[in-house]
């Protein structure tokens, strides 16, 4: 299982898990739903307290992936497969242009 948290505005919105089965879940933190019931990360994916689930990665996690020649410089860099989609996003998505940032949570933080 891999995980990442999820930033809007240097605010922590939500985790984001990729579980060993292959199913991703986006969980919107329980403080930032209280705290701000109306800052979604994606029209989308409004803020609620219930996880959003899909089999492959969200579509607005996917946009903030890298493509091209980053994407290239990026998996020979961190030997991380394009198609390895949760690698490259907490790989590549700390510092991405615009307010939602993703940062690896590590092992030792994990639930």
């Amino acid at each position: 299982m891999r995980q990442g948290y999820v930033y809007y505005k240097d605010n922590l919105a939500g985790v984001i898990t990729e579980t060993n089965d292959g199913e991703y879940i986006f969980q919107y933190d329980n403080k930032y739903v209280e705290d701000f019931p109306d800052d979604f990360i994606t029209f989308v994916m409004p803020v609620t307290s219930t996880p959003y689930t899909d089999k492959r990665l969200f579509p607005f996690f996917e946009g903030l992936i890298p493509e091209g020649w980053l994407l290239n410089i990026a998996t020979d860099n961190w030997k991380i497969s394009k198609n390895d989609r949760m690698g490259l996003l907490l790989a590549c998505c700390h510092n991405c242009i615009g307010a939602v940032s993703v940062e690896p949570i590590p092992k030792s933080d994990e639930e």
